[in-house]
């Protein structure tokens, strides 16, 4: 690993151990009304509104030195990398030979066969149909025996 790409990582994470530890530190909106009744935060190391300011300050600087050193790192590590970027990714690894894998022991296929099991057991479809076969219209299906006819009803006789 290059020596600059280690830099950065290590800036990268004293960082974001201090972003956490700051806002940990800050206290929320509420506890002013707190501070205002004697709590005590008027004899701080900052003063009474120095911690504030200073908290935050310090927040702000730690997340510019994350985010600069996030963009640093995204840059090192792809300035070495050469070509599309479909080269490079999860699928580096992948086999190019995408062939559905043989049973252990079995011959191997024949150049034209298919790799995929079973697929010599279905036939193939004919070419174009036969022109010296007469083509016959289908027979109306018979009614089931629960249907009724679907003739008109019989008027009843007077």
């Amino acid at each position: 690993m290059p020596l600059m790409l280690k830099i950065l990582l290590a800036v990268q994470v004293i960082s974001a151990l201090a972003i956490i530890v700051l806002v940990l530190l800050q206290q929320g909106k509420g506890a002013d009304m707190g501070s205002a009744f004697g709590s005590g935060s008027a004899g701080s190391l900052f003063g009474a509104t120095g911690a504030a300011n200073f908290l935050s300050r310090a927040t702000k600087w730690a997340a510019v030195v994350f985010f600069a050193s996030t963009a640093g790192l995204a840059y090192v590590s792809h300035k070495g990398t050469s070509g599309p970027a479909v080269d490079s990714g999860v699928m580096q690894s992948y086999p190019a030979d995408r062939s559905v894998p043989q049973v252990p022991g079995a011959a191997p296929a024949p150049a034209g066969a298919s790799s995929v099991p079973g697929a010599s057991s279905v036939p193939a479809a004919p070419a174009k149909p036969d022109a010296s076969v007469p083509s016959v219209p289908a027979a109306p299906a018979a009614p089931a025996a629960g249907d009724k006819p679907t003739e008109a009803p019989a008027t009843p006789a007077k």
